[in-house]
């Protein structure tokens, strides 16, 4: 099922929570609405799935104008962060609930429920536990029972809201594969909401960066965190180094000197260059380059990560060396980027 977003804005009491939001989704497309607390993210899943409605603009099921449509109508599956399982009722039950409440001329009979129900426990892999409780399952496993419920409906959509927010760190990225494994094997149309930047750029096939009720960049993992179409989300997606430099007749400058990266399409003017803490070319001299004092330097798993006082200590920049590498307080060093991008001064 195509899921078109057309020109949505969303308020709630006059605040806009969203602006102008507009969004194509394929049929059978895994998509992550990524962003920090407050970007909008929820809102949209929210509008899609029928929870809200949009203030303006509207919301395309297919060729299907939805934007009126209860979530019932929308035949959409929705998981939460924190299951909302029924706790009185067994694996089984709370997997077959959407059929059993289905108006009388759709509910299909006790025995189709129950094989369906089955059915799904065996692609989530938890056969034999549909006599259990919630209670009596762990929390990978109740998420488990709550996207098998989802699907027991067969939705035309299925909405994902910080799947998997309550679980540990190991859980989690058991279940992404797990997820990304099931929506392969059933097709569905997915869209999940996510805060957690790994999270999204494993699993979904293209992710939209929101920001400030905006979608700043929509493109695949390798789109949105090899070319960052905006300082938010350079900064956002993966680990990033700025400095403040000027861009000179196509040259980028740092603490009045060039540093041997041109850029000519950029206009004169203060600047700021943007670059990954690892993804940098050591060198022995300066003639060219940026080159600082090491203020602080740590060791993060295999690597080592350094601080660096540039342009007599009025700026400081992180840079990621070998775990191998002499760093040492007030010790020198030098470096260029090797993949970067120069934005110019925002004004304030």
């Amino acid at each position: 099922m195509e899921v078109r977003v057309a020109n949505v804005r969303k308020e709630f009491d006059r605040f806009p929570a969203l602006h102008d939001v507009s969004l194509d989704i394929k049929s059978g497309e895994l998509i992550a609405l990524l962003g920090p607390s407050g970007s909008g993210k929820t809102t949209l899943l929210r509008l899609i799935a029928g929870l809200e409605k949009p203030t303006r603009g509207k919301i395309y099921f297919g060729d299907e104008d939805a934007s009126q449509r209860t979530i019932q109508e929308r035949n959409v599956g929705f998981v939460f962060q924190h299951y909302a399982l029924f706790r009185h009722m067994t694996v089984a039950d709370n997997i077959g609930f959407g059929l059993k409440v289905r108006p009388g001329a759709t509910r299909p009979p006790k025995a189709e429920i129950r094989r369906r129900a089955s059915e799904l426990l065996d692609l989530v892999q938890l056969s034999g536990l549909e006599k259990r409780y919630p209670t009596q399952l762990s929390g990978g496993q109740r998420q488990r029972v709550a996207l098998a419920r989802a699907m027991a409906i067969e939705p035309r959509v299925l909405l994902l809201d910080e799947p998997f927010g309550a679980l540990d760190a190991q859980v989690r990225r058991e279940l992404r594969r797990w997820l990304r494994e099931i929506h392969d094997a059933t097709g569905h149309t997915t869209i999940f909401v996510t805060h957690d930047q790994e999270e999204a750029l494993e699993l979904a096939d293209r992710v939209v960066v929101m920001s400030q009720g905006r979608i700043e960049q929509i493109g695949t993992a390798d789109e949105v965190y090899d070319t960052p179409n905006s300082p938010f989300v350079y900064g956002f997606i993966g680990e990033s180094s700025s400095l403040p430099v000027k861009v000179e007749d196509g040259q980028i400058w740092v603490a009045d000197r060039p540093i041997g990266l041109a850029t000519p399409d950029a206009p004169n003017g203060k600047a700021t260059l943007y670059f990954r803490p690892h993804d940098i070319e050591l060198l022995d001299g300066c003639n060219g380059c940026i080159a600082g004092t090491v203020a602080a330097s740590r060791r993060v798993a295999g690597t080592r990560r350094v601080e660096l006082e540039i342009g007599g200590g009025r700026q400081l920049v992180e840079i990621e060396l070998p775990i191998e590498h002499p760093a040492a307080q007030k010790s020198r060093i030098a470096f260029r980027p090797r993949r970067w991008k120069v934005f110019p001064a925002q004004d304030s």
